[in-house]
């Protein structure tokens, strides 16, 4: 598995963007760990080891969801483009 590179350079970001920048590249880090541990837990076939690696993952993801919050609290545009995607989805899919 290659884990993701980090798009930009954090230093090079305006001040006024930099937590949203900070928030997405954590998100993209905790995807990457959630990634790599299912990975490693359909490899294995050591019981043990594969329990302790998807329960780590499901950590990961909870991380996801506190990043992905406080970024949609500091970038009302995202929430706005998730819902319009969200929708455009359930149409395509015959959701309502």
């Amino acid at each position: 598995m290659t884990l993701a590179k980090i798009p930009i350079l954090l230093e090079k970001v305006k001040k006024e963007d930099l937590d949203k920048q900070i928030l997405r590249t954590a998100i993209l880090a905790e995807l990457d760990a959630i990634n790599l541990y299912e990975q490693m837990a359909n490899l294995t076939d050591n019981k043990n080891l594969k329990v302790v690696l998807l329960d780590v993952a499901k950590e990961e993801k909870e991380h996801v969801g506190e990043f992905q919050y406080l970024l949609l609290k500091h970038d009302p545009q995202q929430q706005e483009e998730l819902e319009e995607g969200k929708e455009e989805v359930k149409e395509l899919i015959g959701e309502k």
